[in-house]
């Protein structure tokens, strides 16, 4: 891989923008302050805590292994006892973050299928490499498909799923339910969440 000032340059394909490190960090600091996020990146090898430290830039692309590690150390530290829970919550505060911040073009009040809709381009906000579709099913359901994603993870999933649910919220969606009944990391040829809000 080819490294540029700890980002990784367009040559390389496990990359990740660094808005998702961003929102991860700023979560830590909104439930905790400087000092919960000192705890979760003392968890983590030297090389990625000094990476961490140093300014993010929103729009530059990062190791994707990098946001797994960090990830795996904010469960640890968050929620050791329910660690799904926490990569759930870590979804919802990016998309809470994103939404509110530059990507808040893609909410439209009462209307949870045009943000979806949008997934090939915002799948773009966040990965370098695969694709993602979305097929409407119902008047409140549709089903989000991802192909080519490199490093899937059941904790990944995850926190697509806490994402979505959230948008979801944000464009007026109740009751949110997503299911994910097809994972690569288990696997399947691709992933599928089924999406379902009142």
């Amino acid at each position: 891989m080819a490294w540029d000032g700890g980002m990784l340059t367009q040559g390389s394909s496990s990359r990740i923008k660094g808005g998702v490190l961003i929102s991860r960090l700023n979560m830590l600091r909104h439930h905790g302050g400087q000092g919960r996020v000192d705890e979760v990146l003392r968890r983590l090898p030297a090389e990625d805590q000094a990476l961490l430290r140093k300014m993010l830039l929103p729009v530059g692309w990062y190791p994707l292994e990098l946001n797994l590690r960090l990830d795996a150390a904010i469960a640890g530290v968050v929620s050791p006892e329910d660690e799904d829970r926490a990569f759930l919550e870590m979804g919802r505060a990016s998309a809470d973050e994103a939404l509110h911040g530059a990507q808040h073009v893609f909410v439209k009040a009462g209307e949870p299928h045009f943000l979806l809709s949008q997934a090939p381009q915002i799948y773009r906000f966040y990965y370098a490499v695969g694709s993602r579709t979305y097929e409407p099913t119902g008047p409140r359901s549709g089903v989000l498909r991802t192909f080519g994603a490199e490093n899937v993870t059941v904790p990944d999933c995850l926190t697509i799923i806490g994402w979505h649910e959230r948008a979801i919220e944000l464009c007026g969606g109740q009751s949110v339910r997503i299911s994910h009944p097809m994972c690569r990391a288990r696997g399947a040829p691709h992933c599928e969440y089924h999406c379902a809000w009142e």
